[in-house]
């Protein structure tokens, strides 16, 4: 189930939770075994493995758990930036382990004893999933609001750094796959996904490097259109990563349905767009392109069909 996008809604009927920046994943627990499966039904167990003790917990439960997967910053925040460290791995070492841990938040409940529990309303949930008694080091389950909380928990994520907040009808069934305005997003700051369809050389310090990335966001008939590029946020290893994952995806053509504008299309190497990734932004342009986009690191855990036009505001 996915939030829609939107002011935050004031009470009656809603609860309130802190949007994590992490990793959503699905954890089944089930026979001795367990699979943590990303939106885009990726089982990412191995990249984390620290996760495969949830077993300890409940050996014989049958358990299908809802949440993020977070990595924590010195002061207790989660931090997007420390978990790409672990995002790209596909088995990490001890020693990375230990230098970026991570946890998995667990924020909702969708199969106990034997049945699911979608159908029950998200109140009903929350109490199931609080007998659980689900907190430690490997998993721990953040509370949720109610009433007029939800104003409190934005001021809280701004002085705390946080992502932003969720609202959760409180009488709402759980949505598998599907985009319901029972849950409301609302983020501190603007990000959006995006594919990566082309990019450019560096220059100076960037030399013989990538300089900026172009970008691209499919609008409702799966035409590619034109996002703008983004040159600020990179760090070395991710520069790394880039040009390593691009450099199989090279094509002669540019991969858009409209035409990118000549200054930025000049001297462009264009590739298939296969790699998503998620920018921050301050607003658009009047033609609708990103305006002042910093990256924040790419996305394994989405599709590029995800990258939508329909997502900027």
């Amino acid at each position: 189930m996915l939030a829609t996008l939107g002011e935050l809604p004031g009470p009656p009927g809603w609860g309130y939770e802190f949007k994590w920046d992490g990793v959503r994943a699905v954890t089944y627990l089930d026979g001795g075994q367990v699979r943590v499966v990303t939106r885009n039904d990726r089982d990412v167990v191995d990249s984390y493995p620290e996760l495969r003790r949830l077993l300890g917990r409940f050996p014989r439960r049958r358990l299908v758990l809802d949440g993020e997967i977070v990595a924590l910053d010195p002061t207790g925040a989660p931090s997007f930036s420390l978990l790409q460290q672990r995002m790209h791995v596909r088995t990490p070492s001890p020693a990375l382990r230990e230098r970026v841990p991570v946890q998995l938040y667990v924020f909702d409940v969708l199969h106990l004893g034997g049945r699911s529990t979608v159908e029950l309303p998200y109140t009903r949930r929350r109490d199931l999933l609080a007998d659980l008694a689900i907190d430690d080091e490997v998993a721990t389950t953040p509370p949720y609001w109610a009433d007029h909380a939800g104003q409190d928990l934005m001021r809280t994520a701004e002085q705390r750094g946080l992502e932003g907040v969720i609202a959760k009808r409180l009488d709402g069934p759980y949505q598998p796959g599907l985009r319901s305005r029972s849950w409301i997003k609302t983020p501190r700051n603007r990000t959006v996904e995006v594919v990566v369809a082309g990019w450019k050389p560096g220059e100076g310090r960037r030399e013989g490097r990538i300089g900026s990335l172009l970008l691209g966001v499919y609008d409702d008939a799966g035409r590619l259109g034109y996002a703008g590029n983004v040159g600020t946020g990179f760090t070395y290893q991710m520069l790394t990563d880039l040009a390593r994952q691009l450099a199989p995806l090279g094509r002669a053509t540019s991969p858009f349905d409209e035409p990118v504008p000549r200054p930025d299309a000049r001297e462009a190497r264009w590739v298939e767009p296969a790699l998503v990734g998620e920018v921050a932004y301050r607003t658009l342009t009047p033609d609708g392109r990103l305006r002042h986009p910093a990256w924040r690191g790419l996305r394994p855990d989405r599709e590029p069909a995800e990258a939508r036009r329909a997502n900027l505001r």
